[in-house]
């Protein structure tokens, strides 16, 4: 029987069984289980107690995941869950259900009772090891026209999953994977159908390069200049510059550093941002005194123009006081 809550939900059926020999016993699921971010779980146990016991006498059932004080702190009480846990017992079971389950509430759960005798309580231990996962697209090369998406989770789904695909926020979809074009520019996404949690963050080829200088003044030759590229991408672009009409690149890397700054390194630079779905270029122009003779200063030209007017002040000085 499903919650009534909305959302994937994961039931554990019983069968691992903790049994005492004085007629206490609790019987869970697999030890591991995992469990889609934003869904709502399930976790189901049966439990046994000694015969001369009535219900009446369970002053006690609960769920935990921690102890404070050595006393197990309940799920219901705990303001990481709030409002976010329902207990469905009867007479001999009980099922705790988790909704909107973040990645916060991968733990151990145990199941407790506790009696009207003082100090008399049982727990069904080990409990229930939950994993709550999100999801990733990972990319495949298929061949060199098209890439293979596909959603991964970091645990194993107890049940065999299908994933809705979006392409810029529009299901597209519903299958395992997903064939995209090469060198697209969309952004894909997954989401595991059936779940109310979130969409996977998008994969997407590298926007168009920007591109910054340092210094961003007038350079001198014999300077020092880095230049940087930053894209926009998911995977993270790779980076790697070339000057025009040069075949070879030149530097690979965010920054590209030019050292002693002369004539010869004015040009067309620009960076090639590079990731699994595609790439993009941005161009850059640097040109020195030398070569176009005014958007930067040689320091030889810097010096001789300097002397050049101390020259022409002491000339004028002289002329002035002979007169």
């Amino acid at each position: 029987m499903s919650p009534s809550a909305g959302g994937l939900v994961v039931f554990l059926l019983s069968v691992q069984v903790i049994q005492s020999l004085d007629g206490w016993g609790v019987n869970y699921d697999e030890t591991e289980v995992c469990a889609a971010k934003g869904s709502v779980v399930g976790i189901y146990c049966t439990f046994t107690h000694p015969s001369g016991l009535d219900r009446r006498d369970m002053k006690n059932i609960l769920w935990f995941t921690k102890e404070k004080d050595g006393e197990p702190v309940d799920l219901r009480k705990d303001p990481e869950y709030s409002a976010r846990v329902e207990y469905r017992c009867s007479k001999n079971s009980c099922t705790l259900i988790i909704t909107d389950v973040r990645e916060s509430d991968s733990a151990e759960y145990k199941f407790t009772l506790k009696t009207t005798k003082p100090g008399e309580k049982y727990t069904g231990s080990p409990g229930v090891t939950l994993s709550v996962t999100g999801f990733q697209v990972q990319v495949r090369r298929s061949d060199s026209t098209w890439l293979e998406l596909t959603c991964h989770s970091s645990c194993v789904l107890s049940d065999d999953p299908e994933y809705d695909w979006y392409k810029n926020g529009e299901n597209i979809e519903t299958g395992s994977s997903l064939l995209v074009s090469s060198g697209s520019t969309d952004r894909y996404s997954c989401y595991l159908r059936g779940s109310s949690g979130q969409r996977s963050p998008a994969v997407y080829g590298p926007q168009r390069p920007s591109v910054s200088v340092s210094p961003s003044a007038e350079m001198l030759e014999g300077d020092s200049v880095n230049l940087t590229c930053s894209a926009d991408a998911n995977p993270a672009a790779n980076y790697t510059w070339y000057k025009e009409h040069e075949d070879s690149p030149r530097a690979s890397g965010q920054i590209f550093t030019i050292t002693d700054f002369t004539a010869e390194h004015s040009g067309n630079y620009y960076c090639e941002a590079q990731n699994e779905m595609g790439r993009s270029n941005s161009t850059l122009r640097l040109i020195t005194s030398s070569e176009k003779g005014g958007s930067s200063w040689s320091k030889t030209t810097a010096a001789v123009a300097f002397t050049s007017v101390i020259l022409l002040v002491i000339i004028i000085l002289a002329a002035f006081l002979l007169i």
